[in-house]
């Protein structure tokens, strides 16, 4: 039964992932994000974003360990690369001794199947252009693209990531995936596709954390326009859906509420929403005072759960159930 584009166990499969999306709490159904770079002892503020590091290895793991022990079981990592380990197809990104996959074989070797680690295979990070995908002059070039990250999907499949993020908007590359998955026997691993991803200004921080800003043009060939309608959106996620995701992503949050709540009711599989780095520095910039930030994230959470989010992507994740408020 290699064959099947659509598993409805993968969901199912443990504990931490039946809580993140069926648990009816909002604490359950919170992701927090990381940043993973080379070396040792390294835990590098990231500016416009207080209280998220980049840091090393051996760093990340005690983070998300003490994360652990508060009650946050679920994270999304991204690999943030040197200049040095970068070249024009991204090829360190599929290297399974890269600290991305490094991280995650360790975490699940200590927490088992009582972490969720979710992992982004997006080529933005680990090309020298900081394109989403392979380039012919400056064009980006969908198909091979595509098989590129299926090699970077496998890699994570290999170190045990729970789900492969596809966040690169590339045509086909669920299908894609799904079926390198089950050919080479991943038949657990899921894949969260970030379906109905616009071309936002509300990046610019997660691009300076991750190293990926592209050295010309911009990602509006394949991430959506801003100013698309309804029928894109579910036309994007009715298309991953099919091709076999676990996961339906809309991102960013706060701008495109309204759209979640279209896409969470036409579609038959969990929905997350990305509360994204720009929103996230917006908040931490106004809200200087935890009482106040408090009120302000509550607040977002519950639009975000309102809109018909299932699971939620958020640099707020920590603070809100280290303090209580979820």
């Amino acid at each position: 039964m290699d064959d099947l584009d659509v598993r409805p166990r993968i969901n199912r499969w443990t504990k931490a992932r039946r809580d993140l999306i069926f648990g009816p709490a909002i604490a359950e159904c919170l992701v927090q994000p990381h940043f993973v770079v080379n070396g040792s002892g390294i835990d590098q503020a990231i500016p416009g974003m207080p209280g998220i590091n980049r840091q090393s290895k051996d760093v990340l793991i005690e983070t998300i360990s003490r994360d652990f022990s508060l009650g946050l079981s679920a994270h999304m990592i991204f690999p943030v690369m040197s200049e040095s380990e970068k070249d024009n197809r991204g090829t360190k990104a599929a290297d399974d001794g890269m600290p991305l996959q490094s991280v995650v074989r360790d975490l699940k070797e200590k927490f088992g199947d009582e972490i969720l680690l979710m992992t982004d295979a997006c080529l933005c990070t680990s090309t020298d252009h900081g394109h989403c995908g392979l380039l012919e002059g400056k064009n980006i070039v969908n198909d091979l693209s595509v098989e590129t990250l299926v090699g970077i999907s496998l890699s994570h499949a290999r170190a045990g990531t729970d789900y492969v993020c596809l966040s690169d908007m590339m045509d086909g590359r669920v299908l894609s995936v799904r079926r390198a998955l089950e050919k080479e026997g991943f038949n657990s691993t899921g894949i969260m596709s970030y379906s109905v991803k616009y071309a936002s200004s509300f990046y610019g921080p997660f691009r300076d954390a991750a190293s990926s800003a592209p050295s010309f043009g911009d990602r509006s060939s394949h991430q959506m326009d801003v100013r698309s309608d309804y029928r894109e959106a579910i036309l994007e996620a009715k298309t991953d859906v099919e091709e076999g995701c676990d996961i339906a992503m809309v991102k960013p949050g706060l701008p495109y509420l309204d759209v979640l709540k279209e896409v969470s009711s036409r579609i038959e599989r969990p929905v997350a929403v990305y509360n994204v780095s720009g929103e996230y520095s917006m908040v931490m910039g106004y809200a200087n005072d935890s009482t106040q930030r408090k009120r302000v994230v509550l607040e977002i959470l519950g639009s975000f759960v309102r809109a018909g989010a299932d699971i939620i992507v958020s640099y707020h994740s920590r603070e809100a159930i280290r303090e209580g408020w979820v």
